[in-house]
């Protein structure tokens, strides 16, 4: 039975089957199985695939039919896809998506919508022009954390909304990681703005329903890289899986210390050679690790928003100040980072896609906390509900929606093509203000029929996914 319990599942395909697409197939294979399955499947690396099948064997799953990802329209055709499920890598979002939408499939993809403007505009012109469906996973939308706040500004219970500032650090094992993997490149992940942040921006047009309009932008790579290694006196590097100094080793990553990253990067080497543990000292790296931004919104709010990738915790926090007073909202994701007796961090890479790890001492413990206080008012704190899974509760929560369909949902969790488009404008338009180191109005962009008119992120939220009729 399909969501809507009127015949079958739902017919799903996947292309990209690194460690983001882990959930998808979880969900599929588990939770969702009564109402979703996949069909067929596609990765750059066999033998990745290979991994992942021999994964659902051994849980007694049978692996679904693989295709070339160039090929993704004949798929959806040859397996009767209804919807593509898109976790490649950040620079193919936009051809896959087109290609899904022109052969008559629904998308849902995995953040960042697409890289460049003319992603967007590619994006919107296939959407425009098929009719069909465009789902971007902002999981943290679907934490309770966010949710509240949400719910607190919806209220107005700090009446209309005057100003925002918005800190997010990431600490030196998640953060490190950006500056191993593919994303170190600008021209294939859009940089932090776009790849990391876009998470950040989709939360405050989310939270104030309403669209941006001029970025400002400062920022740099001022930590990792090879200069600033060679500033601060680090020498050589040790080689590759060594056990050298603990004092060098402190920003290694040994993928043999994980069986998944083992088993999905270290092992399929040979098929693509591609590197996921390369050397954040390395030469080469074309993205930045601060960053500062000043954002303008439609309704006359601004933001100022700021990003650190090597702090010694994780996590962030939003103070959201209104005509009636202010929101303040703090989370702590990891407390801290220490090194084991390798003299590498025993902390997990991304303490947000985990709900069980425990960093943190009393200083600084791992928790998050709402307070609201209005003008000669006392603050008083208001309640969060229990989240399970990743991603502060949100990933659980994500999944039943993109499998199910949503039930009724008055804070519009479920994002569309255009809600893609509004948090990837703002970074798009700040790395265009790092460039020329002006102010950049999102209109100059170029996105053409993306951001023209009233851009509802507020849009009605689908209730109920109908694969029979699509």
């Amino acid at each position: 039975m399909d969501a809507a319990g009127r015949g079958r599942r739902v017919r799903y395909a996947i292309v990209g089957t690194g460690s983001r697409a882990q959930m998808y197939l979880d969900a599929i294979n588990g939770p969702h199985a009564d109402v979703a399955e996949l069909v067929a499947w596609s990765d750059t690396n066999e033998g990745r695939l290979d991994w992942y099948e021999a994964r659902l064997q051994a849980r007694g799953a049978g692996a679904p039919p693989r295709f070339a990802p160039d090929e993704l329209g004949a798929a959806v055709v040859r397996y009767g896809v209804d919807r593509v499920i898109v976790t490649s890598p950040d620079w193919t979002h936009d051809r896959h998506i087109v290609a899904a939408l022109e052969a008559g499939a629904d998308a849902v993809v995995e953040k960042p919508l697409t890289t460049t403007p003319d992603g967007v505009r590619a994006i919107a012109d296939a959407a425009k022009r098929t009719g069909r469906d465009v789902t971007v996973t902002f999981n943290y939308r679907y934490s309770p954390r966010n949710s509240a706040l949400k719910r607190a500004l919806s209220a107005g219970e700090i009446g209309e909304v005057t100003s925002v500032h918005f800190e997010w650090v990431l600490d030196t094992a998640h953060g490190a990681d950006y500056f191993r993997r593919w994303h170190r490149d600008k021209d294939r992940s859009g940089g932090l703005l776009v790849h990391k942040a876009s998470h950040h921006f989709d939360l405050v047009n989310w939270w104030l329903a309403d669209t941006p309009t001029r970025v400002f932008a400062s920022g740099g790579l001022r930590f990792y890289g090879a200069e600033n290694a060679a500033q601060r006196g680090l020498g050589p590097r040790p080689a590759r899986g060594s056990d050298d100094s603990p004092l060098r080793d402190a920003f290694s990553l040994d993928l043999r210390d994980d069986p998944d990253l083992r088993g999905l990067y270290l092992e399929q080497e040979a098929y693509d050679g591609y590197l996921r543990d390369r050397d954040v000292f390395d030469a080469g790296i074309t993205i930045e690790d601060n960053l500062s931004l000043v954002v303008d919104y439609a309704a006359g709010a601004s933001m100022s928003y700021a990003l650190n990738a090597h702090a010694p915790w994780e996590g962030y926090t939003v103070a959201i100040n209104g005509t009636r007073g202010r929101a303040e909202l703090t989370v702590v994701e990891r407390g801290e980072v220490l090194l084991g007796a390798s003299g590498r961090p025993t902390a997990i890479v991304d303490p947000s896609a985990r709900p069980d790890h425990v960093e943190g001492g009393a200083a600084r413990p791992v928790g998050e906390r709402l307070v609201v206080q209005n003008h000669f008012g006392r603050a008083r704190e208001v309640p969060i509900p229990e989240g399970d899974g990743g991603h502060g509760g949100g990933d659980a929560r994500l999944l039943a929606e993109v499998f199910r369909g949503a039930t009724e949902d008055p804070l519009g969790h479920a994002a569309t093509w255009r809600d893609g488009v509004a948090a990837v404008a703002v970074g798009l338009a700040g790395n265009r203000s790092l460039e020329t180191r002006n102010a950049v109005r999102i209109d100059d962009l170029g996105l053409g029929l993306a951001l023209v008119g009233d851009v509802s992120l507020a849009a009605p939220v689908r209730q109920e996914i109908d694969a029979v009729t699509h």
